[in-house]
């Protein structure tokens, strides 16, 4: 090394970050979480719709075709605000894992939305972490987050 050289900076995140088992349990609560509302909703409008009549019907058959269909945005949604709002979301916290920048600071807006979108409708690119050295997936390394152990 000579005089001049500079060292690596160190890591500004710790090193205990989130895994492929606690992260993908944590996806898997929360798509529980938002499939139970969705069934909750369409369960709800099928049961109005069947008291107000046949046009309500087609319009409840519709609707619920769009659920399905629109399911991973409201998902992605879904974990875009509580990033935003509590930094996890209710999967993550009981795994205690938590999403920030790779700075260490709390996730912005927009890093949320791009990171929820990403693993929503790309979910095969989180199994980058697997060999990324901070368990970074593609849409970590695209919204420039980490997801990392701790309160």
């Amino acid at each position: 090394m000579s005089a001049y050289a500079k060292p690596a900076p160190a890591d500004p995140l710790p090193a205990a970050y989130g895994g492929l088992v606690s992260r993908l349990l944590a996806y898997v609560v929360d798509a529980l979480i938002v499939s139970m509302l969705i069934g909750v909703a369409a369960a709800a409008l099928g049961l109005v719709a069947s008291v107000v009549g046949y046009e309500a019907r087609e319009l409840a058959r519709a609707v619920l075709s769009g659920y399905i269909v629109f399911l991973p945005s409201i998902l992605a949604l879904y974990c875009a605000l509580f990033w935003l709002l509590a930094g996890r979301t209710p999967g993550m916290a009981v795994l205690g894992l938590r999403v920030v920048t790779t700075e260490g600071r709390p996730v912005r807006w927009l890093a949320a939305l791009v990171r929820a979108l990403l693993l929503a409708y790309f979910p095969v690119g989180a199994l980058w972490l697997l060999v990324n050295r901070r368990h970074q997936g593609i849409h970590d390394l695209i919204a420039r987050t980490s997801v990392v152990r701790g309160p």
